[in-house]
C-alpha cells in the first residue's frame, strides 16, 4: 500500500503548490497594477493635483510624487520582510495587498487642487507612501514565496512570472488607459474625472487579490524552519548583516536592471509624447504592445536560466544594456512612425529581459531561509528607492535643464555598473541555499 500512496500524495502536494504559485502571481498582477496605474494615468490627472506651471512641470512634479513613493518602499522591505521571516510569507503578502488597495481608495476619492488646496497633493503623497510601504514588502515576499515553493528543476521559469506579473499589472493599467481613450471617455472627461476610474477599479482588484492570497499554502521551506524561530534572536536584521556579500550583490544586481525597467517602461510613454512628438493614445498603444513581448519573454528566458544558469543572462544584459541604450533612446527620440517605435522599444525591452527574468531567482538562492525575504526585500528596495523609483524624475529634470541626453548615458552607466558585479558574482544556481536550513 505504502509504495502506491506516496506518488499521490506527491501528486496532491505538486497541485498544491501550482495553486499556491497561480494565486500568488495573480495576487503580484493585481498589487501592481495598482501601484502602475499612478504613472499610467498622470499624463491627466497631474493638473487636478498640481494645476501651475506647463505641462513638463506638471509631469515633474507629479514624477517626483511618484518616486517619493520609493522611500517607502525600502521600510516596506524591511518590516515586511522581517514579517514575513517570522511569521510566513503567506501572512505577509496579505498585509501588503490590505495597505495597496487603502493607497488606490486615498487616490481615488481624493478632490483636487482647486477644491482643497494643498490638502490635495498632501493626501496624495501620503496615499503614494502606503502604496511604497506595501510595494517594498509585496517584491521580497512574493519572490521568496515562489522560489520556495517551486521544485528545484523549475525555480527560474516559476520566479520569472514575478517580472512577468508585474508588468502583466502594468499593462492592466496601460490597457484601462487605452480603453478609456479608444472607447469610453474624451480627453477632457479623462482629466476632468475619469482618471478615477482606474484607482477605485484597483481598489475593488486588491480585494479580489485579498481572498485569492487567503486560499494560498505556506511554504515548505519556512513550515520546516518556523519551529525553532522562538529561538532566533528577535533582530533578524543583525542576522542579515552576516551575509553583508549577498546583500551588496543583490545592489549590485538590481542597479542597473532597475533603473533601466523603469526607463524603458514608466517614463518611456512620457518620453514618447513629450520627446518624440507622438500623441497620447499613440504613445500608450506603443508602450502597451510592447509589454506584451516582454511578459512573454519572461518564464522563455526563466526556463533557459534553469538549463544554462543566472549569470549567463545577466552578463549579456550587461554587455547589451552598456553599449546598447544611448543609441536606442537616441533613435526613439528620432521616431515618427508607430512602427519603428515600438521595434527600438522591443529591442530595448529585449535587452531588460535578460536581467527581469532572472532577478528574483539570482536573489533568492543567495540566503538562507530564516532571512530570505529580508535579504530579497531591503537591499533591492534601497536599490530601487535611490535609482530606479528617481529615473523619470531624472530623466525629466535633464530634459527641463536642456540635457535630455546625459538621461541616456545615465541609463548605461548603472548597466556598466552591474555588468561589473555580475562579473565577479558566482552563479547562483551553483551556490543556491534553497535546499538548505
Amino acid at each position: 500500500m505504502e509504495p502506491l500512496t506516496r506518488p499521490e500524495v506527491k501528486n496532491d502536494q505538486t497541485r498544491l503548490s501550482g495553486r499556491s504559485i497561480v494565486a500568488g502571481t495573480i495576487g503580484n498582477t493585481i498589487e501592481y497594477y495598482d501601484w502602475y496605474v499612478y504613472s499610467a494615468f498622470s499624463i491627466y490627472f497631474a493638473k487636478t493635483f498640481f494645476p501651475q506651471g506647463n505641462p513638463t512641470a506638471q509631469l515633474l512634479n507629479a514624477a517626483a510624487v511618484f518616486a517619493v513613493g520609493f522611500i517607502m518602499r525600502p521600510i516596506g522591505g524591511w518590516l515586511l520582510g522581517l514579517y514575513a521571516d517570522r511569521h510566513g510569507r503567506k501572512s505577509a503578502l496579505l498585509l501588503s495587498v490590505l495597505a495597496m488597495c487603502l493607497g488606490s481608495v486615498m487616490i481615488g476619492l481624493t478632490p483636487g487642487y482647486a477644491t482643497i488646496g494643498v490638502a490635495a497633493p498632501v493626501i496624495l503623497v501620503i496615499a503614494r507612501l502606503i502604496q511604497g510601504f506595501s510595494l517594498g514588502g509585496e517584491y521580497a515576499s512574493s519572490a521568496t514565496y515562489i522560489s520556495e515553493m517551486a521544485s528545484a528543476k523549475t525555480r527560474g521559469l516559476y520566479t520569472s512570472l514575478v517580472f512577468a506579473t508585474l508588468s502583466v499589472g502594468q499593462l492592466l493599467a496601460l490597457l484601462v488607459l487605452v480603453a478609456l481613450q479608444q472607447y469610453f471617455l474624451s480627453p477632457h472627461e479623462l482629466e476632468q474625472w475619469g482618471w478615477r476610474i482606474p484607482f477605485i477599479l484597483g481598489a475593488g482588484l486588491s480585494v479580489m487579490a485579498l481572498y485569492l492570497r487567503g486560499t494560498m499554502s505556506e511554504t515548505p521551506s519556512w513550515q520546516r524552519h518556523s519551529p525553532s524561530l522562538e529561538q532566533k534572536p528577535n533582530s533578524t536584521v543583525a542576522e542579515l548583516l552576516k551575509h553583508q556579500r549577498a546583500c551588496w550583490t543583490v545592489v549590485g544586481l538590481t542597479l542597473g536592471g532597475s533603473v533601466s525597467f523603469y526607463a524603458y517602461t514608466t517614463y518611456m510613454q512620457k518620453f514618447l509624447i513629450n520627446t518624440a512628438g507622438m500623441a497620447k493614445d499613440q504613445a500608450t498603444l506603443i508602450s502597451a504592445i510592447s509589454l506584451v513581448g516582454f511578459i512573454a519573454l519572461q518564464p522563455i528566458l526563466g526556463a533557459l536560466s534553469d538549463r544554462i544558469g543566472r549569470r549567463p543572462l545577466l552578463l549579456a544584459f550587461g554587455i547589451l544594456g552598456s553599449t546598447c541604450t544611448v543609441s536606442l533612446f537616441s533613435a526613439l527620440a528620432q521616431t515618427k512612425t508607430t512602427i519603428s517605435a515600438l521595434v527600438l522599444l522591443s529591442a530595448g525591452l529585449f535587452i531588460v529581459s535578460l536581467y527581469s527574468s532572472v532577478s528574483a531567482i539570482a536573489k533568492a538562492e543567495i540566503f538562507p531561509v530564516h532571512v530570505r525575504a529580508l535579504g530579497v526585500g531591503l537591499p533591492y528596495a534601497i536599490t530601487v528607492a535611490l535609482f530606479g523609483g528617481s529615473a523619470e524624475y531624472v530623466a525629466l529634470s535633464l530634459k527641463a535643464l536642456g540635457h535630455e541626453n546625459y538621461f541616456y548615458w545615465y541609463v548605461s552607466a548603472t548597466i556598466a555598473i552591474s555588468l561589473i558585479t555580475y562579473l565577479i558574482a558566482s552563479e547562483p544556481q551553483k551556490i543556491s541555499l534553497m535546499d538548505k536550513a
